[in-house]
């Protein structure tokens, strides 16, 4: 049961990965639309157990991911 989930700033996402590479739980995927500044902007998985544990919020060069907890 997820205890946590993501929101990305869309047009703060520059694809750089490092959530991804980082995420204990493998929830975070690249997403398919691309922003105004032609990076795809990641996304929670959707089959996704987020722990809200908020290493992808801290990692996250851009501060582009929020982390709530439930």
């Amino acid at each position: 049961m997820p205890k946590g989930t993501i929101t990305v700033n869309d047009e703060m996402c520059k694809e750089c990965g490092l959530c991804i590479e980082f995420c204990a739980k493998k929830c975070i995927v690249p997403g398919a639309d691309y922003n105004a500044r032609g990076y795809r902007a990641v996304r929670l998985g959707e089959k996704h157990e987020c722990s809200g544990c908020a290493v992808c919020a801290v990692i996250c060069p851009e501060v582009a991911i929020e982390v709530y907890r439930e």
